[in-house]
């Protein structure tokens, strides 16, 4: 059932239906009673989700049916980052999906009467790395590196100031990296590498990294969709638990039933090999840390996340084997 907070039957808006988080979301939210609406660009007909096909998200997207009926709206949908962009002119690629489509989806919900919008940004609002023991916190001052993060903080001063002029309250995730099962792209690759018994040459590395489980996230959406408290605020997420690179590599393949080879090769000398390949920030995600801090999200929402970093690792790493 929902929780505490809500009201039986709530209709809640998925966008992004299909994607890694969107088909974990839907399929909690519709076992725990909630009525689901699922934004796909086409209808599945082998589907028995309730689907309404909207096609591209951007600044004219026809959001008219989609919202009908609707309470809450949980934006997901994204121009996602990736580490090779290839488009010439990447920041106004993603300003219109990102921020003009964003927008544009949140004056039509307001329109429709939509109570709350749960936006899905990104920890890379924050920045992109942080020093070991000074995590981000929501209150810090933005610094996007990139277009992608750019783009998502630009989203969310357009959604704050529409807070300002309607009635619709806004609330605002920055995730860092989501894993669990089914995970794709860097992680599912490390996975490859691990389960093959190949070598790395990262057992030199000496940092910190916050992550969350997928499973967490979607509890915590389901909070944000909820808790009054949550209402046009912004919130840091994470397991709970920092981890350093080579620890998660060998967490990772122990899951696996394998046991991880890491090389001491010194952070620098990898950075710099990895910057003449092309592959710097690839290499800055290995290296570097990136902590959060979520006591706000703790304290504010009495949240905790439920699941822990081995547990969830033994799922992905299950699914993984499963699918190869």
């Amino acid at each position: 059932m929902p929780n505490a907070h809500s009201s039986l039957a709530k209709t809640i808006l998925i966008t992004g239906a299909n994607g890694f988080v969107g088909k974990a979301l839907c399929k909690t939210l519709g076992n725990q009673g909630y009525i689901v609406h699922e934004a796909v660009r086409k209808i599945d007909k082998t589907s028995s989700a309730h689907q309404i096909a909207v096609g591209e998200i951007n600044a004219s997207t026809d959001w008219t049916n989609a919202l009908i009926g609707v309470d809450a709206v949980v934006h997901l949908a994204a121009r996602v980052h990736v580490m090779n962009e290839t488009a010439t002119d990447a920041l106004t690629a993603y300003r219109e999906v990102n921020v003009k489509g964003t927008l544009h989806l949140a004056q039509t919900a307001v329109k429709a009467g939509v109570k709350r919008f749960i936006f899905m940004s990104s920890v890379k609002v924050n920045g992109e790395s942080t020093t070991v023991g000074h995590p981000y916190t929501p209150e810090d001052l933005p610094a996007p590196a990139d277009p992608y993060g750019v783009s998502k903080y630009e989203a969310e001063i357009a959604l704050q100031q529409l807070t300002k002029d309607t009635s619709l309250e806004v609330v605002i995730i920055r995730p860092p990296l989501i894993y669990g099962p089914g995970v794709k792209a860097n992680f599912r690759n490390m996975m490859g590498i691990l389960s093959k018994g190949l070598p790395l040459p990262l057992g030199s590395i000496h940092n910190k990294r916050s992550l969350v489980a997928l499973d967490n996230l979607i509890d915590l959406v389901i909070c944000c969709i909820n808790h009054p408290a949550a209402a046009n605020e912004t919130f840091l997420i994470s397991d709970g638990f920092d981890i350093s690179t080579p620890d998660l590599l060998r967490r990772v393949a122990e899951a696996l039933g394998k046991k991880a080879l890491l090389i001491p090769i010194p952070s620098a000398m990898l950075q710099w090999t990895a910057k003449l390949l092309g592959k710097a920030a690839f290499a800055q995600r290995l290296c570097d840390s990136l902590q959060v801090d979520i006591s706000k999200t703790q304290q504010l929402l009495n949240w905790t996340p439920p699941i822990n970093i081995d547990d969830v690792l033994l799922k992905t790493a299950e699914s993984y084997k499963e699918t190869n």
